[in-house]
This record gives C-alpha cells, structure tokens and sequence, in this order.
C-alpha cells in the first residue's frame, strides 16, 4: 500500500487558478476529465473542488506522485475525484472510459519527445467526438523562445537529459494533427507559458463516416 504522503510544490500553487479559469471557459457543463502525469495531484484536486458538475480521473506512473495524488483524493469532499491510475502515456490503451476532456500540464518538456507523441495519440483515441484535449507549458513560437528566462530553462533541461527540452508548439501541433486534434485556441498564461486547446475532429470525423 502507497504511503500517504502529500506534495504541494510551488509552481502547480501558483498556476492552478488561472489554468482553471481556462478551463471553466472551454469545458462544457459536465463530464469525464482525464489528467496524465497528474504531479503532486494539487492541480487535479483544486479543478475537482470547483467544477463539481466533472468526474476527474487523475494518473501518473511514479509511485511517489501516485501516493500524493490519492492524499489530496481522501481529503476531497465531493464524489467526483477518482482514485489515481498508474498510466505511461505512451501504450496504446490507457484503461479510461471515453472521455469528454483530457489534460496534462508541464510534462512533454521533461520527457522524450515519445511521451509528447503518445500523448496526443492517446488523447486522439479516447477522446469522444468533439472532446477537447487541454496542453498547458512553456513553448517555442515560431523558432524562438518567448523570454530568455524559458531560454535558460531549456538549457537547464537539456544540460540534465539531452532527451529533454522546450517543445516547439508549431512541431506538437503539427504532430496532434495528424491524429485529428486540431488547434482552436491558444491562451497565453503567467510566467511565460501557454494554454493549448484542441478539438477532437478526427473522432468527429470517424464517428460520420461509420
């Protein structure tokens, strides 16, 4: 059994309120909300807390962040924040229901370039028609950094994983495409960062032709 133990990190503190803003904008009234690589689950739990009308799904695959995540879970006073799953978003079936809404925050930039190209096929896939698929961190646009302070974050980044590194937005939407996600809106966020929402056209367009 996962020790119980909870995170609170500085950074998911200070970017949860206007994330959720977002989100209170672009989701629908109700429905299934899946988050990969959910961290210390602070985002998750505050999303749950104040759109009470959602079933939130949160994951991760470190056992430390799985541990986190069922904390803020038990301290959750609605029914609409399930237990944590174990998911690595690069198989091909994450076990999840359909889903009206997927989101992930701050993690294709600490992780292979795999994990950014399974999580938008992954997204692709259990999306329902219409769903939407909500990206939020720190891009290049149009080939550049948007402030020298995320410059010297990407070196920090590739300096400990040459793996690693700030996306270029052009590259991850061009990749999400081709799955079928398209690109509807971009919402610029504090601390240099973006909010990327994408509609799932690609079930849409499966689901007419069937």
């Amino acid at each position: 059994m996962l020790a119980r133990v909870k995170a609170c990190w500085p950074a998911p503190e200070r970017n949860k309120g206007p994330i959720l803003e977002v989100l209170r904008r672009v989701l629908p009234e109700t429905g299934t909300l899946l988050e990969l690589s959910s961290g210390s689950g602070q985002h998750i739990a505050h999303f749950a807390s104040h759109l009470p009308r959602w079933t939130f799904i949160p994951s991760d695959i470190d056992r430390e962040n799985l541990a986190s995540i069922a904390t803020y879970g038990l301290e959750h006073r609605g029914d609409n924040l399930e237990q944590p799953r174990s998911i690595d978003v690069r198989a091909p079936d994450w076990g999840v229901p359909a889903l009206d809404a997927v989101y992930n925050a701050n993690m294709i930039h600490i992780a292979p370039w795999s994990c950014c190209v399974g999580l938008v096929q992954g997204a692709a896939r259990h999306l329902r028609a219409g769903g939407l698929f909500v990206l939020y961190g720190p891009f290049r646009i149009g080939g550049a950094h948007t402030a020298p302070s995320n410059a010297r974050f990407d070196e920090s980044l590739r300096r400990q994983n040459e793996h690693w590194g700030v996306r270029d937005m052009e590259e991850v939407v061009e990749r999400a495409a081709a799955v079928g996600l398209s690109l509807s809106e971009r919402v610029a966020m504090p601390a240099e960062n973006q909010t990327l929402v994408f509609t799932n056209a690609a079930t849409r367009l499966r689901t007419a032709l069937t």
